[in-house]
């Protein structure tokens, strides 16, 4: 099945991803590596550190294609916050990964979508990666796809759950710690996971995720 949603929706997401890749740019100095390791075409689960409502659109313009976002259900409640991701084709999950958030994935992945999520299930609060929760396991260890690790590193200094306004980086500053800085990994074969305890599952991608925080960090201090 393809993953090309509705022309008009196609233009939005576009759109959106130009104004916002300009104000990433200009604004927070937005670092990015690893563009070719995210699959051009097919299912792809694309897994991230999360440390500010940032997160989804600074890699989203990061990657070579469309995202499917997964937010927390009860995001698409909240005013003009839940009109805007339903418009951009974002997938409702409960925080801690339940059934029906697995199948809602696993739905995306079969029509053959790139769906972006996060293991945390929220907002660092320290900036740091966060143990994961435990159901990630679940999910990971029944997609048969690629599955992407991404870092993410400046968003929690930019705009973290305590900051009421985000903090820019001009790009013409010297890099700060408000700089932001994606990095995209290399693709992780699902069979890794294939027959895994679930303590083995999450360990193994919370270092994953470390790892990738720690090449984003880097690189957005060059």
């Amino acid at each position: 099945m393809s993953d090309r949603p509705p022309l008009a929706g196609r233009l939005w997401y576009d759109a959106i991803a130009v104004a916002a890749h300009m104000a990433f740019v200009f604004g927070f100095s937005l670092r990015r590596a690893g563009y070719a390791n995210i699959p051009p075409s097919g299912p792809a689960l694309v897994v991230a550190n999360h440390q500010s409502m940032f997160d989804p659109v600074a890699i989203g313009v990061s990657c070579q294609r469309r995202l499917a976002f997964l937010a927390r259900s009860t995001l698409f409640e909240v005013p003009l916050l839940g009109p805007l991701i339903r418009s951009l084709q974002a997938v409702p999950i409960d925080r801690n990964v339940g059934k029906d958030g697995i199948q809602s994935v696993l739905d995306a992945l079969g029509k053959g979508r790139a769906v972006l999520m996060f293991p945390e299930g929220e907002r660092t609060h320290t900036g740091e990666v966060q143990p994961l929760k435990a159901g990630v396991s679940l999910l990971i260890r029944r997609v048969t796809c690629p599955i992407v690790p991404v870092g993410i590193a400046g968003a929690f200094a930019a705009w973290s759950r305590f900051r009421k306004w985000p903090a820019p980086a001009p790009l013409l500053l010297p890099p700060g710690p408000n700089t932001l800085g994606v990095n995209i990994g290399a693709p992780i074969d699902p069979a890794r996971y294939a027959g895994k305890p679930r303590d083995w599952v999450v360990a193994d991608l919370h270092r994953e995720l470390v790892a990738q925080h720690a090449a984003a960090e880097a690189l957005r201090r060059k």
